[in-house]
């Protein structure tokens, strides 16, 4: 690893004219993969700003009844927050469900959104990765690829992303704020994430310098019935082969709300919003949820080692939407 300067800022706006001023300089938060990525030297920034110091671990309240969960929010904090495990009870989950006890004490919110793909081509610097050295091919389309993605890839890129809680998120339709030298700005979430196309190196919108301060959760009555499911070869410490974030609600039978997003098979968390046209009033039986999760996978392409992903998404889908028709005293 190079040598890196450091420098620790206090307030948001030295934090932000720090970084924006050196195009090889980068935000420092819990550090849990950025570390990492700079002892194998697949990101090499000549300069570090701790922000640690910032005031932005904050849960707060927003009018009308949604809740702000600060960019510098701890894991492990925002999961133990009583009103967030009441009224959003998915995005605790998978915050449990995304890491170790002691990578939650450490990772920070906005930092679990930011972090890179755990493709083994993009941290092997000697490999193809138009992610982490565009024009250099994807040696995963013709690779080891039993964990990368089944929907949202392109010829560029069919790597994973890796975030529990953006899968949540999603199907909240939360919405990102960040916070640069020219001004703040509010990005919806589904936004935030962008599909690889012809220029994976690009994974957010934002510019360089630009500071995510917060994640605002919209008053949504219905998540206060959620769940969130993961699919992983173990059960501490791995990445999800698939999972599914829904919340939904059931009258006389019928489903009457319906939020469903998808994670570990997608370039990005992934809004089953096929799915959800279907189910909106449909029957809540396995022969609805079955029909719906068939038609937001139709559109998978898999590549040799990750065919079966489409079905453990397809089962996956089905068992989570089973288990809020039982809660909801349907099946």
């Amino acid at each position: 690893m190079r040598p890196v300067s450091y420098s620790r800022a206090t307030d948001v706006a030295t934090a932000i004219g720090a970084v924006s001023a050196d195009p090889q300089s980068a935000f420092l938060a819990g550090g849990t993969t950025q570390v990492d990525l700079l002892r194998i030297y697949v990101e090499q920034p000549r300069r570090l700003v701790d922000i640690n110091d910032l005031p932005l671990n904050r849960i707060e309240e927003l009018p009308g009844g949604g809740l702000r969960l600060g960019g510098l929010a701890r894991m492990s904090d925002v999961a133990e927050e009583p009103e967030l495990v009441r009224r959003y009870p998915m995005v605790a989950e998978a915050l449990l469900l995304g890491a170790s006890p002691q990578l939650r004490n450490m990772a920070t919110i906005a930092g679990n959104l930011m972090q890179r793909v755990r493709c083994s081509y993009f941290r092997d610097v000697a490999a193809g990765c138009n992610k982490r050295a565009p024009g250099t091919g994807c040696s995963a389309l013709d690779g080891i690829n039993r964990g990368h993605a089944v929907l949202g890839t392109s010829d560029c890129c069919i790597a994973t992303h890796p975030s529990d809680l953006g899968v949540a998120l999603v199907a909240l339709d939360a919405v990102v704020q960040t916070e640069s030298p020219a001004g703040q700005r509010s990005i919806p979430i589904d936004d935030f994430f962008l599909l690889p196309g012809q220029t994976p190196e690009r994974e957010h919108p934002l510019t360089h310098g630009e500071l995510v301060t917060g994640i605002d959760l919209p008053p949504t009555p219905v998540a206060a019935t959620s769940r969130y499911i993961k699919i992983r070869d173990r059960e501490s410490y791995e990445f999800a082969l698939a999972s599914v974030a829904v919340a939904m609600s059931v009258a006389d039978g019928r489903i009457t709300e319906i939020r469903l997003a998808l994670g570990g098979v997608a370039t990005k968390p992934w809004r089953a919003r096929q799915a959800e046209r279907l189910l909106d009033g449909a029957p809540a039986t396995t022969e609805s949820f079955t029909r719906a999760a068939e038609a937001e996978l139709a559109p998978a392409v898999p590549h040799g080692m990750n065919a079966f992903k489409i079905e453990l998404a397809r089962r996956t889908m089905v068992r989570a939407l089973e288990s809020m028709a039982q809660r909801e005293g349907t099946t």
